[in-house]
């Protein structure tokens, strides 16, 4: 049994590495597209702030999984231009990871707003009496208190993450799920999804200890 669970284990090594790079390309684009997107958010420019929210809105109010559908086998549809489908035509991992980073910015623009509300106008004062430019507020009054706030928000995304990563396999991209399934029908014997689970398991068990670090660090 156990070597069976490990010849599992060892085909399921193949996609980890789809899962770690939908993970942290998301994480590292999504990041700061969302806080971007915060800022545009807040803007005391009217038609910015309306279209970041419909923006947000949309992506948000719409499941990932029909998102992934869409990048994947919609998006070239929108055009019949032979040289704009052709353009638009993505491949199963491109489609997942756009689909994933513009989903993530619009879930980390929320949080983001929600910190940027929750620091004290007073701060804003404070620097301006202290004769601190826009970007010197921006990048040592705001930011770090932003980051401080946002933390738990964050962590429980980034952890919602590792397990939507598994949606990906919806459109044929050779993730661990992908590969648990395809043992599974093989076999007829449900351990591949046990062995699944305990991957999503470990990676989330490491986030969870990552993020409790960064937390107790940014608590001082």
């Amino acid at each position: 049994m156990m070597n069976y669970l490990f010849s599992i284990a060892l085909l399921m090594m193949d996609g980890i590495k789809y899962t770690l790079e939908i993970f942290f390309v998301t994480i590292i684009l999504s990041m700061p597209l969302g806080l971007m997107l915060t800022f545009f958010r807040t803007s005391k420019i009217k038609i910015v702030k309306a279209i970041t929210g419909f923006y947000v809105w949309i992506m948000r109010g719409t499941p990932l999984l029909l998102q992934l559908f869409f990048f994947y086998y919609g998006l070239a549809l929108i055009s019949d231009n032979p040289l704009f489908r052709e353009a638009l035509t993505l491949s199963r991992m491109q489609a997942a990871l756009v689909a994933f980073v513009l989903n993530y910015a619009a879930y980390f623009c929320e949080i983001f707003r929600g910190g940027l509300l929750a620091i004290d106008k007073g701060q804003y004062e404070a620097a301006k009496v202290l004769g601190l430019s826009k970007k010197q507020t921006l990048t040592k009054i705001v930011l770090p208190q932003l980051l401080r706030v946002t933390l738990p928000s964050i962590s429980n995304e980034s952890i919602t993450l590792v397990k939507d990563t598994a949606l990906v396999t919806a459109i044929g991209v050779t993730e661990i799920l992908y590969f648990a399934k395809a043992r599974v029908n093989a076999d007829v014997n449900a351990s591949a999804y046990l062995v699944a689970a305990l991957f999503y398991l470990v990676m989330n068990f490491v986030l969870t200890k990552f993020f409790a670090y960064m937390e107790k660090k940014y608590s001082y």
